[in-house]
């Protein structure tokens, strides 16, 4: 649907590029801030900062909401739901694993605004945004599937520079604490959680789209009598 139809589906397509274009401008200023900071202070440098899953599923999130919501003002249909759904996933998880796993760990470097928007605003608002506005077809998992495929070299990069760096981005990818079971271990339980979530934004996106397809049908009839 385009800006020049009926106004309240012109108000909710300007809501939705709204919030996606905010979100996108917030996320940039704080991964823009958070650059400087690495590449300036020495702290973390900006090698270790790309490597990090949270800034790459961050910037791909950013670049996501910002063509998105650009495409909606044009009365486009937004960015594909394949794309926005890999977006979706990486950061459903960070924030999950932020949560569960690594809130905890005391880390000076951190700024605390960015820490709250890379880690809880932005996945939250990517959640509820595949609820707002579930993908427009049914997305199969086998094409789902390769929403698992970035994570998976995501692993295997972080794993093969780790010992050459003596850096790793989280602790649960360390070997040098407990060995690699326990990193094994961990790898196992989040690729689980990655399965989980990515299965289940499939199912919802589908039911979602369903339902709001037969309301849409049930309405139309009782429109077209006035």
């Amino acid at each position: 649907m385009a800006l020049s139809g009926s106004l309240p589906e012109a108000r909710g397509r300007l809501a939705v590029a709204g919030y996606r274009l905010g979100t996108a401008a917030l996320t940039a200023v704080a991964l823009g801030f958070t650059a400087y900071r690495a590449g300036f202070s020495g702290s973390t440098g900006l090698v270790n900062f790309f490597s990090y899953f949270t800034i790459l599923s961050n910037i791909l999130g950013t670049v996501v909401f910002l063509l998105g919501g650009l495409s909606l003002l044009r009365g486009g249909e937004g960015a594909p739901d394949l794309l926005r759904g890999a977006a979706a996933l990486y950061l459903v998880i960070t924030g999950i694993v932020y949560g569960v796993a690594l809130a905890h760990y005391d880390t000076p470097q951190v700024i605390p605004w960015v820490n709250t928007v890379v880690h809880k605003v932005t996945p939250l608002v990517f959640l509820l945004d595949w609820l707002i506005d579930p993908p427009r077809r049914p997305l199969r998992l086998s094409r789902a599937a390769a929403w698992l495929a970035f994570p998976v070299v995501f692993l295997v990069y972080s794993l093969a520079r780790g010992p050459a760096a003596q850096w790793y981005p989280y602790p649960f990818l360390d070997p040098r604490a407990h060995g690699y079971p326990r990193v094994a271990l961990s790898c196992v339980v989040v690729a689980a959680a990655f399965f989980a979530v990515g299965a289940g934004l499939c199912w919802v996106g589908r039911a979602l789209r369903a339902r709001r397809s037969t309301t849409t049908t049930a309405v139309k009839p009782a429109h077209s009598q006035h």
